[in-house]
């Protein structure tokens, strides 16, 4: 299953496992000294961030390549959703005749192809912007404990690379989401989307990891790359 197709499968129940997504978006806007009145987002999904601008704006453009996230978006005169893929090159022709003042993604970019590429497409819009990626320390324990190899790129990748193309602030950020058990923690992992549409473990060795996980919370980290 292809990862947009994750997404569009859990549409209906994002909403109620996106905590931490919640959280990135809410540090987003936090950090903003401006109100943009042109709003690019990347990533837009079902509409979190864009439910979360507390300014008043004159276009928002979301973008996503999931379409049942789509169907959830807000929609309004002043927004508008595109079905597109952030890997496709032709979506940056196409977004080159808008007008953007600020550009934001929220939890997204984790999953391009070739980040570095994204990146110097981002550039090329020649605007300023809140971007939050996961990196491979999501998730850390639960990677180790089954052996298995991140699916993300590292902090230090992501910093690389922005750093070619941007002029901009890098944080990173650590967050925990606790549980009331480790089988809610996986029914989690499965209903939220953050699988990436990876399953590498048999149903045995599922259960054998349920029963000797260590820990009643998942780790996540995120960049914020900010300008």
């Amino acid at each position: 299953m292809r990862i947009s197709e994750e997404f569009s499968k859990h549409a209906l129940e994002y909403e109620s496992h996106n905590s931490i997504q919640k959280k990135v978006i809410n540090k987003l806007l936090g950090d903003m000294t401006c109100a943009p009145n042109y709003i690019l987002d990347l990533g837009c999904g079902n509409g979190s961030l864009c439910k979360s601008v507390n300014w008043e704006y004159k276009q928002f453009v979301g973008i996503d390549f999931a379409p049942a996230m789509l169907e959830l978006h807000p929609s309004a005169d002043n927004i508008e959703v595109l079905y597109g893929d952030f890997n496709d090159k032709t979506l940056f022709t196409q977004l080159q005749s808008y007008k953007f003042e600020h550009i934001f993604s929220a939890s997204a970019l984790q999953w391009s192809k070739d980040l570095e590429k994204l990146f110097s497409n981002i550039a090329a819009l020649n605007t300023s912007l809140s971007l939050a990626i996961f990196t491979s320390g999501t998730f850390k324990t639960l990677h180790t404990e089954a052996g298995i190899a991140p699916l993300l790129r590292d902090k230090e990748e992501i910093n690389r690379l922005q750093k070619k193309y941007f002029n901009a602030n890098f944080e990173i950020v650590e967050y925990k989401l606790e549980f009331e058990s480790v089988r809610e923690m996986f029914r989690y992992i499965k209903s939220s989307g953050v699988s990436g549409s990876r399953n590498l473990l048999s149903y045995t060795q599922t259960k054998k990891l349920m029963r000797e996980y260590p820990l009643k919370y998942l780790e996540f980290e995120v960049v914020f790359i900010t300008s």
